[in-house]
């Protein structure tokens, strides 16, 4: 039966700071196990026992036998096991570099934290040191996982899944439908329930509820979803609702986001990719929002509306239409206040493109909505694919798009 030393070896709770077991050539499960070391000259210890005249300390030798017992006696990932005792030691003859040892423990009376051992060094056959060792056991604890950082306050239930790699951090509540990636983070008191599956590597801060029924008076309990993609991080006291029958049944979050403090994503909303959400921003259900989108601090996003791509909703707005990508959306009721061009130009879009919708803008700001689409449409210096998506976004809003002017003169506006 394959045995990782290394791992086995750390469950040993006193020992010398690095592994004295190379090999196991023999193992039965509970009862007998036979491991080897090889002594060399090179071993940190011959420093100082003896300078001239290299020997093995006896007090190693116990230690190398209790690494083997370790190995032995501990079954569980989570287990530990310490060196309690020591009776009857015999060291019969000396250990220098060179020696092969031969070390064989078999298992005799074992109680639930504590057990003994008979343990055997030789060499060839010649027994160099022989004793019996009590070890102290600490069990698995209740309710622990391979692979997983689950403390010991933590309430999962056995139904939940969780990935190699997560930390689940003191007080956290996970629901039974759960189902939590590699590489996660689970901050303290923190509750995730409901129908959630969760990618790898998200960040999920302390009093965070996500997946939680949706504030609808309309849900009757129905088993609803929330999926989240992976790398997320959601910040203090976040709160993202699953979804409702009546809206899909799903609430989705792609991947690369980040929610800051307070945030909440309401039931049936579709998030994207790369988008950022500001203290406190929120979604009403059914909200849209498209990739590398922003809602910054405090802004409100009304049912059923759509956020574009590249859009960017200042604070404190209120958006009771589309907001349109690739633009500025401020104020309450939120009014259009030109391209988003920083936003553009940190994420590499050319000048010709920004040029481009600049250009789209200007008609959008000058003429009613239907006549600047066709100027658009016509305009064959504008064709590019953004351009395209931005026309299609306005035509396919079923609550209108926001093109209210700000009330300054549409010169500053237009200024860049």
């Amino acid at each position: 039966m394959p045995i990782n030393i290394a791992e086995s070896i750390d469950r040993l709770c006193y020992r010398y700071p690095s592994a004295l077991v190379d090999a196991v050539v023999e193992h039965e499960p509970g009862r007998r196990i036979v491991a080897v070391k090889n002594v060399t000259v090179s071993e940190d210890f011959f420093q100082g026992h003896f300078p001239g005249t290299p020997l093995m300390p006896g007090v190693l030798m116990i230690e190398t036998l209790a690494q083997v017992a370790a190995l032995l006696l501990v079954d569980t990932p989570s287990g530990q096991a310490f060196l309690r005792g020591v009776d009857n030691a015999k060291f019969r003859r000396q250990v220098v570099p060179g020696d092969r040892l031969q070390l064989e423990v078999s298992i005799g009376a074992r109680r639930a934290r504590m057990a003994r051992a008979k343990a055997v060094a030789s060499i060839g056959d010649a027994v160099v040191a022989e004793a019996e060792l009590v070890i102290g056991l600490v069990p698995e604890p209740a309710g622990a996982r391979p692979g997983v950082d689950l403390h010991t306050t933590a309430i999962v239930h056995p139904g939940a899944e969780i990935g190699a790699g997560t930390v689940v951090g003191p007080n956290v509540v996970i629901g039974e439908h759960v189902r939590i990636g590699r590489g996660c983070r689970i901050g303290a008191s923190s509750v995730v329930d409901g129908f959630t599956t969760i990618g790898d590597g998200n960040e999920i801060f302390p009093f965070a509820s996500i997946g939680l029924i949706p504030q609808d008076l309309k849900f009757q309990g129905e088993p609803t979803r929330l999926v989240i993609g992976h790398r997320n991080v959601f910040r203090e006291f976040v709160t993202i609702h699953r979804g409702t029958a009546g809206g899909g049944g799903v609430t989705e979050i792609g991947d690369h986001n980040v929610f800051m403090a307070y945030a909440h994503v309401a039931h049936d909303c579709h998030i994207g990719s790369h988008t950022i959400f500001g203290n406190a921003a929120t979604l009403g259900g059914h909200v849209t929002v498209e990739d590398y989108a922003t809602i910054s601090a405090f802004s409100g996003v009304h049912q059923y509306c759509r956020v574009g791509q590249h859009a960017f909703i200042g604070g404190f707005s209120v958006i009771t239409k589309d907001a349109l990508p690739f633009a500025k959306t401020v104020g309450n009721r939120a009014r259009i206040y030109g391209l988003n061009k920083i936003g553009l130009v940190r994420r590499k879009f050319s000048p010709e493109t920004i040029s481009k919708l600049r250009r789209a803008y200007r008609y959008l700001l000058h003429s009613n909505t239907s006549r600047a689409l066709a100027q658009i449409e016509r305009d064959a210096a504008l064709r590019c694919a953004e351009v395209s998506y931005l026309v299609e976004f306005i035509r396919s809003s079923s609550r209108g798009v926001g093109l209210r002017r700000p009330s300054r003169r549409l010169e500053e506006v237009l200024e860049e």
